[in-house]
């Protein structure tokens, strides 16, 4: 790991993965019968083949084994599943003494860098707490309370549009009372979950009347830090159908950005849509 000395960024440099698999197109390794799935599964994690970082601190999950499904699409009992196992893989992994921050995440689609389409995320544990997670586990951070934003309230759990987004669609869920991590979710707690994270992913497939690109990933607390609030990020870089908002130079250059969507808009255009 390198560390810019100017912008403090931090760079993992990891050569080994430009010989990982890219899209193949012959056989999938994760359906049944492929590399990594052997036998008839629902749902699985296993160890990286290709880790970002070292230790058997990078997995893979696979949602399900129906290759031209995703996550979205499955059954809220099924997502709660899902749920379970990240929660039970975040719990053994912070317990060990190298981890210090679990980040769960997905990217779906080709235009956000996805190698293999088969339904899957990812879980990387850290052996520090990422300098942009530490932000988001502030003790300030809270659900916004902007109604004009917000399009989904359900059990406890509210989605909005956030105020200030990078990306043309930016959306954050999370629960209304403070549970600090997955594992402290209640069963309850976790049908809940499982519930607005399907109609979030199903409104923004709804958005665009297509399997939209997106990347999605778990804000969660961190070993050593004040209590946190759990919550979860989804953005796409689609501002139309097949049509993404690239990054340019003057927003890489300076850290600001010109994003073309407006997010109350947005917000109201996802309220109207329902799975």
């Amino acid at each position: 790991m390198r560390q810019d000395p100017w912008l403090n960024t931090l760079v993992h440099i990891v050569e080994s993965r430009q010989n990982r698999p890219n899209l193949p197109n012959n056989s999938c390794p994760f359906c049944v019968g492929g590399l990594e799935a052997a036998q008839p599964y629902k749902m699985k994690s296993f160890i990286n083949r290709w880790p970002a970082m070292p230790d058997d601190r990078c997995e893979v999950v696979l949602y399900t084994g129906d290759h031209d499904s995703s996550f979205g699409e499955l059954p809220v009992g099924h997502i709660k599943e899902i749920v379970d196992m990240w929660a039970s893989r975040t719990t053994a992994l912070m317990n060990r003494q190298d981890v210090d921050s679990v980040l769960i995440f997905e990217n779906r689609g080709r235009e956000v860098g996805a190698t293999i389409d088969h339904p899957h995320g990812q879980i990387y544990a850290f052996d520090h707490v990422p300098q942009r997670t530490l932000q988001r586990l502030s003790s300030n951070w809270r659900p916004d309370p902007d109604q004009q934003r917000r399009f989904i309230e359900l059990n406890g759990w509210a989605a909005w549009v956030i105020s200030a987004p990078i990306y043309p669609v930016s959306i954050e869920v999370a629960p209304l009372k403070q549970i600090a991590s997955l594992s402290a979710l209640t069963e309850q707690d976790r049908i809940n979950f499982a519930t607005i994270l399907k109609e979030v992913l199903q409104r923004i497939d709804q958005l665009f009347d297509s399997k939209t690109p997106y990347m999605m990933w778990i804000n969660q607390d961190a070993k050593n830090q004040s209590p946190s609030w759990l919550n979860v990020e989804v953005v796409s870089p689609w501002r139309d159908k097949d049509v993404s908002r690239y990054i340019a130079a003057a927003e890489v250059s300076t850290g600001e950005f010109f994003n073309p969507v407006n997010p109350e808009d947005l917000a109201k255009r996802l309220r109207l849509l329902s799975s």
